[in-house]
């Protein structure tokens, strides 16, 4: 199986192009899709990466070898291909590496309704047959549609949240020469938001910055705009526009918690005692906001699949995790990036006060931010972080080992796809998370040494 094995993930297909990833790969992960999906029909969509219309169109060769009739949907961004399975009722793939470097290309695949496809619900699959059939050639036979799907993704959008009567804005976006310089003219268009925009022009290679928000460095850019301009505020998305980082007036970062808070009380205000889900990362203060606006908090894994099982199990309205990722059971229990930026120029432009005090109280607690630390032996670092915290408080191992005391807590946990332990840690008192923090840090670095 080789490299097939390497690059499927726990929820995606991502590696090098051409060393891991190439066309007759995409071909065979085509025509193992439709079979063990059974589509008839798939629509496909791609990102603005120089390698994702030749992938794209391998895939496609796969899937009409099989006799699946094809809806390519063209450029989009990850959210408008949800849009395009929800709408359409068709399974859907998404060719795009997402925040990684311009070298890499993936794949986001789901069945019908946007139901995500991972390694426990069809993933694996895919990738055994998937790997029996490369370099195997068929005779084409379905046939392919072109489609423009934009303009109904955006009044699609715009019809989940009524952006007309708003104040004016003044709003700064920073596509990252990502997907967003597609989506965001066509949603933003005919609203009363006076938009600057940063990085629109689509280029794989990103030539400005890597379309990663979740790095402090990728957001310097915008925050001076924001400033310099005198903006309501700024928006940062990454590369396939599935993420939405926040920054408030005076240039700051508006923490994803806060903002799942945000979304979560605007959500529960028409979907009054509604479940909202938080994974194990979140904020205290989320389920905290949730219970005192009469919502259900319910906690998970990390992990946009795990999100989304537990949403369509639970019939939660509304999900956000710390790594900027929000979703909606309106827009078929998938994430948007895009929506929860409407959200919340919604309560920003509803009333005069500026972001910074709009959010002020939805942040309670003092987090660390993801601390990446590369460890050849996990599990012996996460041995001795539960010795040294042993009677210190309580142990979870939902996903990793998260340990909770009198007013604060941290998550240590290895990454699905690198050689890294992610450390969270937050408390209510700044110095005491910052104690936690390096404690736990230098015992994984001793391990590491």
């Amino acid at each position: 199986m080789g490299d097939l094995a390497k690059i499927f993930k726990a929820y995606d297909v991502r590696g090098v192009v051409p060393d891991e990833l190439d066309e007759p790969t995409a071909e065979a992960v085509g025509a193992a899709f439709v079979e063990v999906t059974g589509a008839q029909s798939v629509v496909v969509a791609h990102d603005m990466r120089e390698s994702s219309p030749l992938l794209a169109e391998a895939f496609i060769r796969g899937a009409r070898s099989r006799r699946a009739d094809v809806v390519h949907a063209g450029l989009g961004s990850t959210d408008l291909l949800y849009y395009a399975s929800g709408s359409l009722g068709l399974p859907g793939v998404m060719f795009t590496a997402s925040h990684n470097p311009a070298r890499y290309n993936g794949m986001k695949m789901c069945r019908s309704g946007a139901v995500p496809i991972g390694g426990d619900t069809g993933l694996t699959e895919i990738r055994d047959r998937a790997a029996e059939l490369v370099g195997v050639t068929a005779t084409p036979s379905g046939s392919v549609i072109e489609k423009d799907l934009l303009q109904g993704y955006a009044d699609h959008l715009r019809g989940l949240v009524d952006l007309s009567g708003i104040r004016p804005l003044k709003v700064v976006v920073d596509a990252g020469n990502g997907m967003g310089g597609h989506t965001v003219p066509a949603v933003f268009e005919g609203l009363p938001v006076e938009l600057t925009a940063l990085y629109f022009e689509l280029d794989g290679s990103f030539p400005n910055h890597e379309a990663n928000p979740l790095e402090p460095q990728n957001l310097r850019d915008l925050q001076r705009a924001v400033i310099d301009s005198g903006a309501d505020l700024g928006l940062a998305f990454d590369g396939d526009a599935d993420r939405c980082w926040v920054i408030d007036e005076r240039g700051e970062s508006v923490s994803p918690s806060s903002i799942t808070a945000l979304v979560a009380v605007r959500e529960l205000a028409k979907y009054p005692g509604a479940t909202i889900i938080h994974n194990l990362i979140t904020s205290l203060g989320v389920p905290e906001i949730v219970r005192e606006h009469g919502g259900v908090p319910v906690r998970t894994r990390v992990g946009h699949s795990f999100i989304k099982a537990e949403m369509a199990r639970s019939g939660a309205v509304f999900g956000g995790e710390h790594s900027a990722h929000y979703y909606f059971r309106d827009f078929w229990f998938a994430d948007s990036g895009m929506l929860a930026a409407m959200h919340v120029l919604a309560a920003l432009g509803e009333q005069e006060r500026p972001l910074s005090q709009v959010v002020e109280s939805y942040s309670r607690y003092h987090a660390s931010g993801e601390v990446n630390s590369a460890v050849s032996d996990q599990a012996e670092a996460l041995r001795r972080v539960r010795e040294a915290f042993a009677g210190r408080g309580e142990f979870d191992e939902l996903d990793g080992l998260t340990v909770s005391g009198s007013g604060w807590w941290f998550n240590l946990r290895a990454s699905n796809t690198e050689p890294l332990l992610r450390l969270n840690a937050e408390a209510a008192d700044e110095s005491k998370m910052t104690a936690i923090r390096d404690e736990v840090l230098a015992i994984v670095g001793k391990v590491s040494e």
